[in-house]
């Protein structure tokens, strides 16, 4: 299967054929998840995923696959003032 075509925060990005959220989601954070989309070390990941303007539910992360041409926004929450 080809790669897939995505806007990834705004920028373009090429993901392997059948990514989950939580694929993308363990990528950026550099910890692997659990089925419900906690860190396996169990610290707080402080991350949001829209795809297409529509929030991703942190339980549903590991069975969405990300469609081709998806518009993904993945934040990540950051402490300060």
């Amino acid at each position: 299967m080809n790669p897939i075509d995505v806007e990834l925060n705004g920028q373009p990005a090429t993901l392997p054929p059948g990514s989950t959220v939580r694929d993308l989601v363990t990528e950026h954070t550099g910890k692997p998840l659990t089925e419900q989309g906690r860190a396996l070390d169990g610290t707080r990941l402080g991350v949001a995923v829209a795809v297409n303007g529509d929030i991703v539910p942190r339980s549903a992360w590991a069975g969405y696959t990300v469609p081709a041409r998806s518009r993904i926004d993945l934040v990540t929450a950051a402490q300060g003032g």
